[in-house]
C-alpha cells in the first residue's frame, strides 16, 4: 500500500516550488490533495497534470474565509481531512527597520503568520473528527537564527515555530501531530530573488550557493516534499512539536574547508593545542 493511500490533504502554496513538489509526492503516494494557492494558472495546470486526485482551489491565506473554504472543499469532496500543510509564503517586507511601512508589516505577517494560524484553526476540528492527523507548517532556519533573512520574515518564521510547539501541546491528546519544517536554501525562483527565473540562472544559483553547503549542494523542492511526506505519514507518529531543520548542514556551522583553508579531511592527524600553551 502507498504511504498516504486514501488520505486527504490541503496544501497551501501548492501551485509552485516546495508546495508543488509536495502535491506531486502526496498524490503519487495515494493521497487526495487540494492545491490551495493564489496562482490560478499554475494551480489549474498542476491539477490537470495529476488528474482526479488533485483539485485546485483559489486561496488567499491572509483571508480566513478562503482558508476555511479550502478545508471545507477537501472534506466535501473526499469525506474528511487527514493532513494540513500550511506552506504558503513569500519574502515579505525588506530593508532597514525605519523604512518598513505599516502596510508592508501587515501583509507580511498576514501571509506568514495569520495564514498558518487560519490553517491550523480550520484543520483542527476536522482532524479531531478523523481521530488524529498531521499539521505541517513551513517555517525556516531564519526563525531559529537571526541575521539570515529580513527582519519581518525572521520574526514571522520564529512565530510559526513557536505556534507549532504550543498547538502541538494542545492537540496531542486528540492524536494530532503538529510539526514545522525549517528549510535552508532551496532552489526555487523565490529563493533566488525572483518570482520567475530561467532554469539556467537557477542552475547558476545552485552552483554559487551549493559550494558553501556542508552537504555540497543546495536543497531542492523534492527534499522538502520528502520530509513533508514523512511527517504526514505513519512513520512519524511519535514526532510532534518539533522544528525539523532541513538545510544540508548549513545551520550547524561553516564547512570544514571554510574553517580550515588548505587543509583536507585526509590530512594526517595533528594534536590541537589551545593558544598560549
Amino acid at each position: 500500500m502507498s504511504e498516504l493511500e486514501g488520505k486527504v490533504a490541503v496544501i497551501t502554496g501548492g501551485a509552485s516550488g516546495m508546495g508543488a513538489a509536495t502535491v506531486r509526492a502526496f498524490v503519487a503516494e495515494g493521497a487526495h490533495v487540494i492545491i490551495s494557492d493564489l496562482n490560478e494558472e499554475a494551480g489549474e495546470a498542476l491539477a490537470t497534470e495529476l488528474g482526479e486526485n488533485a483539485q485546485f482551489r483559489l486561496t488567499d491565506v491572509s483571508r480566513e474565509s478562503d482558508v476555511g473554504l479550502a478545508v471545507d472543499e477537501a472534506c466535501d469532496r473526499w469525506g474528511g481531512l487527514d493532513i494540513m500543510f500550511n506552506n504558503a509564503g513569500f519574502g515579505g517586507a525588506r530593508g532597514p527597520i525605519e523604512t518598513i511601512s505599516e502596510e508592508e508589516y501587515d501583509i507580511t505577517m498576514d501571509v506568514l503568520v495569520k495564514g498558518v494560524f487560519f490553517g491550523i484553526k480550520h484543520a483542527a476540528p476536522r482532524l479531531k473528527l478523523r481521530g488524529g492527523g498531521s499539521i505541517i507548517n513551513t517555517a525556516s532556519v531564519a526563525g531559529l537564527q537571526a541575521g539570515e533573512s529580513p527582519h519581518l520574515y525572521t520574526v514571522a518564521k520564529a512565530s510559526v515555530i513557536h505556534m507549532t510547539k504550543t498547538v502541538a501541546l494542545e492537540l496531542g491528546e486528540h492524536g494530532i501531530r503538529v510539526n514545522a519544517i525549517c528549510p535552508g536554501v532551496i532552489a526555487t525562483p523565490l529563493a533566488a530573488g525572483h518570482r520567475t527565473i530561467r532554469e539556467g540562472k537557477l542552475d547558476k544559483f545552485r552552483e554559487n550557493v551549493g559550494r558553501n553547503q556542508p552537504i555540497g549542494r543546495v536543497g531542492e523542492p523534492e527534499d522538502i516534499a520528502d520530509l513533508a511526506l514523512f511527517l504526514a505519514g505513519d512513520h512519524s507518529t511519535f514526532i510532534t512539536g518539533t522544528a525539523q531543520v532541513i538545510d544540508g548542514g548549513a545551520f550547524a556551522g561553516r564547512t570544514w574547508r571554510r574553517q580550515h583553508p588548505g587543509m583536507t579531511t585526509e590530512a594526517p592527524l595533528r594534536l590541537y593545542r589551545p593558544p598560549g600553551r
